[in-house]
């Protein structure tokens, strides 16, 4: 028997309401197409895969990550974090694949695969082969164990009952409610040697991608989990509700909640950087036509405006030019004060020079704080 899906009480049905108002908002704007809409999509991802595997203490900037998504060589991560960045990127390529797909059922085949795609250079750690043993989490710091998986014998059918339950159970639930469910039941049931965390947070990725709400990258809330205290805030989330073993129960309220803030905290930042996208955008437009220069630097300059730094392959890339047009436009932006040039040959990258940090800082300033969709309800 896997974990119960708990039924929500009325403060949760309002959040979750907000949750799905913001979702159809999200999906409303991005129906119609921008020219900021694939670098907002990659920074997005780039974040979601940097929130998870910090979580397990794999740790590189957003700009690494990005590089490492085009294929370039990251100018500050090691090549062991680069293998799990480039794993998870992989598995959640695949996840995004999958979401749209019209003929698709859940399966172990296919979470398997997920698991050899995130730890396939891990071989000591049979990738995409259920564990043979048992299993133990321990707290890194103290070594102490604090959680127990189920027997490896019971693994099978558990993940049985789990696909079964995936490919139809609870219908009536949302899918919010479904996908925390999701990710806590194949998190405790821990089926492989390593991996099962970042399995978990990318199943409950899928089962939203599936509900078709909008794309993976707009309704992860891996970012939000990766984020400091809100990663102390998950552990707990998951050690109450585990209790330490594997004993399956339907008191699973406080993890669904636990959720569905997350997503409503998250579905706000994502509305409000999609927002400021189309703002900053036209800002930078305006000027650039201003001082003469080709439309296409707004693309160089908006990537430095959400990121810290912009190196030639990726502009180049992005906007389709020759190794020459691509280094003329960021020399001239960084004469103009709009960039400031560090390092040389492949490890020369672009920062915000003293203009665009004015920009930056005036955006920072009129930033609001997130809400708390439980604080006035519980």
């Amino acid at each position: 028997m896997i974990y119960g899906t708990p039924e929500l009480e009325a403060p949760d049905k309002s959040v979750l309401g907000e949750i799905e108002e913001m979702r159809r908002d999200l999906k409303y704007r991005l129906a119609e197409p921008h020219r900021w809409d694939g670098q907002l999509r990659r920074q997005l991802q780039a974040r979601a895969i940097q929130g998870s595997n910090s979580i397990e203490g794999y740790r590189a900037s957003v700009e690494d990550i990005e590089s490492i998504m085009l294929g370039e060589e990251p100018l500050e991560t090691s090549r062991a974090v680069t293998s799990e960045i480039a794993g998870y990127q992989q598995a959640l390529t695949y996840v995004r694949q999958l979401s749209p797909a019209r003929s698709f059922r859940f399966d172990l085949g296919m979470l398997n695969a997920l698991n050899f795609m995130m730890i396939g250079h891990h071989h000591d750690k049979s990738p995409g082969v259920v564990r043979p043993g048992g299993i133990y989490v321990r707290n890194f710091s103290t070594g102490e164990v604090v959680y127990e998986g189920p027997d490896a014998e019971d693994v099978p059918g558990l993940l049985d009952e789990l696909v079964a339950w995936l490919n139809g159970g609870d219908a009536h639930q949302p899918s919010y409610v479904r996908a925390a469910m999701a990710h806590f039941n194949l998190v405790a049931i821990h089926p492989w040697r390593d991996g099962n965390g970042r399995m978990s947070r990318a199943l409950q990725t899928l089962v939203l991608g599936r509900d078709q709400i909008t794309t993976p990258e707009f309704c992860s809330i891996e970012e939000w989990l990766g984020l400091g205290e809100n990663t102390v805030d998950y552990y707990r989330a998951l050690r109450d509700a585990q209790q330490g073993v594997w004993s399956p129960h339907d008191e699973m309220l406080p993890w669904v909640r636990f959720c569905l803030r997350a997503h409503h905290m998250q579905a706000q930042r994502v509305r409000r950087r999609l927002a400021e996208a189309g703002e900053v955008w036209m800002l930078l437009e305006e000027q650039i036509d201003k001082e003469g220069l080709h439309t296409r630097c707004v693309s160089a300059l908006y990537q430095v405006f959400v990121s810290r730094r912009l190196r030639r392959a990726t502009y180049q890339a992005e906007e389709s030019l020759s190794q020459g047009q691509a280094a003329r436009d960021l020399r001239e932006l960084a004469a103009r004060d709009w960039l400031t040039p560090y390092g040389e040959t492949k490890g020369r990258f672009y920062a915000p020079g003293p203009r665009m940090e004015r920009v930056k800082a005036d955006f920072a300033a009129r930033m609001e704080p997130l809400r708390d969709p439980y604080r006035a309800l519980l």
